[in-house]
């Protein structure tokens, strides 16, 4: 899950595929794979993706296979007017991208690349317009599976990530960062899925020295709509420790659409409910597995 600089649209995570019967893929003993010996075709375990909600998958991509999830474009609109301000913000994301390699059975690597943003600030009191664009930065995250890859009601993860100053034209705070990721998905009855994460981030302080810690809870549902479409509902919710850091809350709403067995398109808006959060980000994107 991105979260660094402006580029807050792109948000990996799977629920809806949750794998309750996993056929063949759920009987094999695939211990012995890894990234010099593919796990076969037959066995692959469903397509599964860290997006397009904020709430990552706790499911691992299968031993020597490669994945690809990105952003179309992703655009975020904000409008503060706290304060007496009157301040508009616009930020466009052009192909960030999630880049996957499946390790072992139950350890995959990511690299979260913000290929390219684009962030104008037109402050309407002071009559200034700050604009910004450029590379962003890279996150490098480890998924381990601890129980449910390949069968069973529900499915339990943690993902380590470190995040590398490598922006350009101050589109980040030029620190490193990192935190812990744990999700969780439950096969419930008639079809649904939920996903629930918790995360425990440690961010540099906005000013003066130092870090604080920052929480991050979400929980989703999702469910087919009719043939390979699907869809979720999200809510999100981030609270920092720095003092005076607001509450974040956002509402989420998505499809995803399965082109094939290895290739998924999805689209969705993050609706923020809460004066910190931005007020909405429209997304389209793509998932593909080799």
């Amino acid at each position: 899950m991105i979260r660094t600089g402006v580029v807050s649209g792109l948000w990996l995570a799977g629920v809806a595929m949750l794998h309750a019967d996993n056929g063949p893929a759920a009987e094999a003993d695939k211990g012995g794979y890894h990234l010099f010996r593919p796990v076969p075709r037959e066995l692959l375990r469903p397509l599964g993706t860290d997006r397009p909600d904020k709430t990552e998958s706790p499911y691992t991509l299968d031993a020597g296979h490669f994945q690809v999830e990105l952003d179309f474009v992703s655009y975020t609109h904000d409008r503060d007017r706290s304060g007496g301000g009157d301040v508009r913000t616009d930020a466009f994301a052009v192909a960030p991208l999630n880049l996957k390699v499946g390790l072992l059975n139950q350890v995959d690597l990511q690299v979260v690349i913000e290929s390219y943003s684009h962030v104008r600030v037109n402050d309407r009191v002071a009559r200034s317009v700050d604009q910004r664009a450029g590379f962003g930065d890279v996150t490098t995250r480890l998924k381990v599976n601890l129980w449910g890859n390949d069968g069973g009601r529900t499915a339990f993860g943690i993902m380590p990530f470190v995040k590398f100053p490598s922006n350009q034209d101050g589109l980040g705070n030029h620190a490193v960062e990192g935190g812990l990721i744990f999700p969780l998905a439950v096969a419930l009855p008639g079809g649904w899925g939920l996903g629930v994460m918790t995360e425990v981030d440690c961010l540099r302080n906005d000013t003066g020295p130092g870090h604080h810690a920052s929480f991050v809870n979400t929980i989703t549902a999702g469910h087919d709509i009719v043939g390979r479409l699907g869809g979720y509902v999200e809510f999100f919710s981030e609270v920092g420790t720095q003092r005076a850091t607001p509450w974040v809350g956002t509402v989420d709403l998505g499809l995803t659409y399965g082109l094939s067995k290895d290739v998924q398109l999805d689209a969705g808006i993050n609706i923020g409910v809460t004066r910190s959060a931005d007020d909405f980000n429209p997304f389209i994107g793509l998932s593909v597995r080799f």
